[in-house]
């Protein structure tokens, strides 16, 4: 039997970028954007605020864009302040690169694992489907999931009864699938 594991976004991460005012690293984003307009050029920003101070802080998400060439719908959501639209933005590698900017995910996702016993049986074989782009790392998730210590995980990984086609050791970000012979 195949059980399915979801790694859910449960808030937006933490922005790691260093605050010009007080030199903390950690900005947090609430969905706020800023919009310019000069003539037929756009301007849009993602506004941060500093965890420590309070200092705003504007990730660039569009720079002098013609009007034309943004999609009306992707203007409204900047001018509704979609929070949604800041978690897929905020998953944007471009965007990211642009602005210089790492995403902290801690304390940010959960693991929704169906609520199924799955240390009974003879083997189980688990598929998890990260909903975001969140880089985790497979052995706690594991350890989360079945409730054993990291310890744990890896002498299953060492013994060979954890196996896996995706590297377990490490961090993920995509979609992978494990099994668990017992």
């Amino acid at each position: 039997m195949l059980n399915s594991w979801v790694v859910m976004p449960t808030c937006l991460p933490v922005v790691l970028r260093r605050c010009h005012t007080c030199g903390s690293e950690r900005f947090r984003a609430n969905g706020k954007f800023r919009v310019n307009a000069n003539h037929k050029l756009l301007d849009a920003w993602l506004l941060v605020l500093c965890t420590s101070c309070g200092e705003t802080a504007k990730l660039t998400v569009l720079e002098r864009a013609n009007v034309r060439s943004v999609r009306p719908e992707l203007l409204d959501r900047m001018h509704d302040n979609d929070r949604s639209l800041a978690a897929e933005l905020l998953q944007d590698p471009v965007l990211r690169r642009r602005n210089r900017v790492a995403l902290d995910w801690d304390g940010a996702w959960r693991l929704d694992t169906g609520g199924s016993d799955h240390l009974g049986g003879e083997a189980v074989h688990v598929s998890v489907r990260l909903a975001a782009r969140i880089p985790v790392r497979p052995v706690r998730l594991i350890a989360e999931g079945f409730g054993l210590s990291r310890a744990e995980v890896e002498r299953l990984i060492a013994e060979g009864r954890l196996v896996s086609a995706d590297r377990l050791s490490g961090r993920l970000s995509g979609d992978f699938t494990f099994m668990l012979k017992r």
